[in-house]
């Protein structure tokens, strides 16, 4: 017989060592992570844990807009369990597409304590670019369909910066045109 100490250890060992990369929230901050979640988001433990979970997203618009589909889809249906696929963003800023899995362990406050499972989705075909942090902002919104110059309203910038930003990514994406732009970084509602 295993007592529960030693299966107390064993069961820190599985999650710490599990070849799927975890995430264990509290009211969205980062409780614990796991080996995997370190070398998917290129992040060590201790950069993550205490922090806020929005560092793993591109854009503060994704993790507001996510968060917010998810928190209130939860608590309307009473559902414990929640998936999607989401652009994600590692530690040196390299935006991929995943899918995201959590379940809540509070089910009357659905983001009270949550576990999550990320993996990257490769058959998206999605490229993996490097975006930089108005690029990240920017991106999402035209993934939206916004124009320009409702995102320069948006965002407190000129219509004209706004085209700048948006050329720049169709050059990332390697895209001829907004529609093309728009199915590569089209965000999971």
């Amino acid at each position: 017989m295993i007592d529960t100490s030693t299966a107390a250890k064993a069961g820190l060992l599985a999650f710490r060592e599990s070849p799927v990369a975890h995430l264990v929230v509290r009211h969205r901050r980062i409780v614990e992570v796991n080996t995997a979640l370190e070398r998917l988001f290129g992040y060590r433990r201790d950069e993550l844990v205490g922090r806020s979970v929005q560092r793993l997203y591109p854009s503060i618009t994704d993790f507001k807009r996510l968060g917010e589909a998810c928190e209130s889809q939860m608590r309307a249906t009473g559902a414990t369990f929640w998936e999607d696929e989401r652009f994600m963003q590692t530690s040196d800023s390299e935006v991929f597409w995943a899918r995201a899995r959590g379940t809540t362990l509070s089910p009357e406050d659905p983001f009270a304590l949550m576990i999550w499972a990320f993996d990257r989705v490769e058959e998206r075909q999605y490229r993996s670019v490097r975006l930089t942090p108005r690029e990240r902002e920017i991106a999402p919104l035209i993934g939206q369909g916004l124009t320009s110059r409702m995102i320069g309203e948006r965002l407190g910038i000129s219509t004209r910066t706004v085209e700048t930003h948006r050329a720049r990514l169709m050059k990332k994406f390697g895209v001829n045109n907004t529609a093309e732009l728009v199915s590569q970084i089209v965000v999971a509602i």
